[in-house]
C-alpha cells in the first residue's frame, strides 16, 4: 500500500477543532507510513457530539437491517484481505499468518452476530407474576453511544469485533485507536461505511490514551477498554464515578500445562504457538510453561528445539512464524525481563538476544529455566517473545502455580486424557482454558462468553453477552384483571392470605413454577 492511499484513510478521521497530526511509523523499517490528526478531547467530546445526534435514527433502523450490514462486512473483509494484511503488518509489524487471524475472526463474528442479534434483540416474554393475569415482556434498548479503546496488538480484531455488536445494538460507536496503529482501523470504518453503515453512526479519533481515551470514558454512554490493568483501572474508576457501564478484557501471565501423558512433540509444537505468536504480544499468549517432572527434560529439549527454529522475518510471507514487536517500549521491556532474569541465576535455552538484523524491534523468542519469584518475569507480564519453563511434581502443585497470580485471562492444559484435561482445566481460576489447544479453539469459539478472571478484567466479549452488554434491559409488565394490591373496601389481611393460598398453589403445579 502507497503513501497516498494511508492519506486517504487519515482523511476518515473525525479529527474536530484545532487537531494536530501525528506520524504513524512501521516496525519493520522505522519509515514514516503516513500522518493521522492526534485527537484531543476536544476532538474526542465533537465525535461523541456527532455519534449521539445520529444514534436515534440508527437505532430506529430495524434490527435485521442493521445486520444487513454485518453480513456485507463479512464478504467484504474476506475480498479484500491482501489490503487488510499490508496494513496491519505494515503498523503493527506482525507476522502475515497471525494477522490472518484477524481476519478470519472478524469475519467468523461478523457473520455470528448478523446471524444471532435479531432473535437476542426482539422482545422476549417472560414468565409474570401470576399466569394469564400478568403479561411480561423483557425489551432491549441500546445504551446511546459506546466508547471502545482499542490496543495496539490486535488492531483490525479488537477494533471490530467489539464495535460490531454494538452496532447491531443500535448504539452509535467513537472509537480511539493505539496511537501506532489508527490506518488498521481507520480501514476497518472505510469497510463498515462500505458495508452500509450510515455516516455519523461510527467514529474513529486517533490520539493518545492520556487524552483521548480519557476523554472518551469521560463523556461516552459506556465504555469497551482492551489493554493493561495498569490503565483498566484508571477506566473502571471513571465508569465507577460516572455509573455508566464498562467491560474490559486485560492483562495475564498464562500458563500451559504439560502432563506427563502429553503427545510431547505435539504439545511443543502447541506450547510454541502459545508462548509466540504475535511475537508473544497476546493477551492470550502462555508465559509460563508447567511441565511434569517426569517429563520435564525430554520436553524441555523438544520445546527449546522448536523455539530455536521458529522463523523470524520482516516480510510479507506466510511461511513466516514470528514478526517484530511493535515498538521501541516493547523491545526494552523484553530485554530487561531477560536481562533481570539472567543475572539473578535464571538460565537461557533458547534466544535471549536482539534482532536488530532483521529489524529495529525484532527480539528473538525466548525460552528460560530457573525463573523463580524475585524476577520480573516470574510474575510481570512481559508481552514479549518470553516464556519460564518449570517443572511440577503433582497435579495439585501444577494448578496451584497456575493460579498463583493476580491475572486469569487464559490457559492451556495437554495431556492425552481429555477428560482429565476438562478437570483440571475447571480448577484453573481464568476465563479461558485450552485442552490441546493453545488459545485458538477457545477463542474462535465464538458462541460462548470470553474474558479475564481476577485482574485480567470484567465482562465478557462473544456469544449472547458480548451483545446484551450493550444494551439496557426494560421490563414491561400489563396485569390483567384487578392489580396486586387489595381494593379500597377490600379487607388487607383477607386479601393477603388469598394472595398467599395463590402462591402455595402455584408451587406445587409444575407447569406454573
Amino acid at each position: 500500500m502507497n503513501a497516498p492511499a494511508f492519506d486517504a484513510l487519515a482523511r476518515l478521521a473525525t479529527a474536530g477543532p484545532a487537531a494536530t497530526t501525528r506520524a504513524v511509523t512501521a516496525p519493520f523499517t522505522g519509515a514514516v507510513l503516513g500522518h493521522v490528526p492526534e485527537g484531543t478531547a476536544a476532538c474526542v467530546e465533537h465525535a461523541v457530539a456527532l455519534a449521539r445526534a445520529a444514534q436515534p435514527a440508527w437505532a430506529a433502523v430495524p434490527v435485521r437491517a442493521r445486520c444487513h450490514v454485518a453480513w456485507r462486512l463479512h464478504d467484504l473483509v474476506l475480498e479484500h484481505r491482501e489490503a487488510i494484511l499490508d496494513v496491519m503488518q505494515m503498523e503493527s509489524g506482525k507476522a502475515r499468518r497471525d494477522a490472518l487471524e484477524e481476519v478470519l475472526d472478524v469475519a467468523l463474528v461478523a457473520r455470528y452476530y448478523a446471524a444471532r442479534a435479531p432473535g437476542w434483540l426482539a422482545p422476549r416474554r417472560r414468565r409474570g407474576a401470576f399466569p394469564l393475569l400478568t403479561k411480561t415482556t423483557e425489551h432491549r434498548a441500546p445504551l446511546g453511544v459506546v466508547g471502545v479503546i482499542a490496543p495496539w496488538n490486535y488492531p483490525f480484531t479488537l477494533a471490530l469485533t467489539d464495535a460490531l455488536p454494538a452496532l447491531l445494538a443500535g448504539n452509535a460507536v467513537v472509537l480511539k485507536p493505539a496511537e501506532t496503529t489508527p490506518f488498521t482501523a481507520l480501514f476497518a470504518l472505510a469497510l463498515l461505511r462500505a458495508a452500509g453503515l450510515p455516516r455519523g453512526v461510527m467514529h474513529v479519533v486517533p490520539g493518545a490514551g492520556e487524552t483521548a481515551g480519557a476523554a472518551l470514558a469521560e463523556t461516552a454512554d459506556a465504555v469497551q477498554f482492551t489493554g493493561s490493568t495498569d490503565v483498566g483501572r484508571l477506566v473502571a474508576a471513571v465508569a465507577g464515578r460516572r455509573l455508566i457501564p464498562a467491560s474490559m478484557e486485560l492483562g495475564g501471565k498464562n500458563a500451559a500445562l504439560v502432563l506427563a501423558d502429553a503427545d510431547l512433540n505435539a504439545a511443543a509444537l502447541g506450547v510454541a504457538r502459545a508462548c509466540f505468536t504475535n511475537a508473544g504480544q497476546l493477551c492470550v499468549s502462555a508465559e509460563r510453561v508447567l511441565v511434569d517432572a517426569r517429563v520435564y527434560r525430554s520436553f524441555r529439549d523438544r520445546l527449546a528445539a522448536r523455539t530455536r527454529a521458529l522463523r523470524l522475518a520482516a516480510d510479507f510471507s506466510l511461511a513466516t512464524e514470528v514478526g517484530s514487536l511493535a515498538s521501541a517500549e516493547g523491545l526494552a521491556k523484553t530485554r530487561a525481563h531477560v536481562d533481570d532474569a539472567v543475572a539473578l541465576g535464571a538460565r537461557v535455552l533458547a534466544g535471549g538476544t536482539a534482532r536488530p538484523d532483521i529489524g529495529p524491534f525484532f527480539y528473538a523468542p525466548t525460552l528460560l529455566e530457573g525463573v523463580r519469584p524475585g524476577m520480573r518475569a516470574w510474575s510481570e507480564e512481559t508481552f514479549g517473545p518470553v516464556a519460564a519453563l518449570a517443572p511440577f511434581e503433582t497435579e495439585n502443585q501444577a494448578v496451584a502455580l497456575a493460579n498463583e497470580t493476580d491475572y486469569g485471562l487464559n490457559a492451556s492444559v495437554w495431556t492425552r486424557d481429555a477428560a482429565r484435561g476438562e478437570r483440571i482445566a475447571a480448577r484453573l481460576r481464568c476465563g479461558t482454558v485450552g485442552v490441546n489447544d493453545p488459545y485458538g479453539a477457545a477463542w474462535a469459539s465464538v458462541d460462548a462468553p470470553m474474558g479475564g478472571m481476577k485482574a485480567s478484567g470484567l465482562g465478557r466479549r462473544h456469544g449472547e453477552a458480548g451483545l446484551l452488554k450493550f444494551t439496557d434491559a426494560q421490563t414491561v409488565a400489563v396485569q390483567r384483571g384487578r392489580p396486586l394490591a387489595p381494593t379500597d373496601t377490600e379487607d388487607a389481611a383477607v386479601y393477603f392470605d388469598r394472595l398467599t393460598r395463590a402462591l402455595s398453589f402455584v408451587r406445587h403445579v409444575p407447569g406454573l413454577r
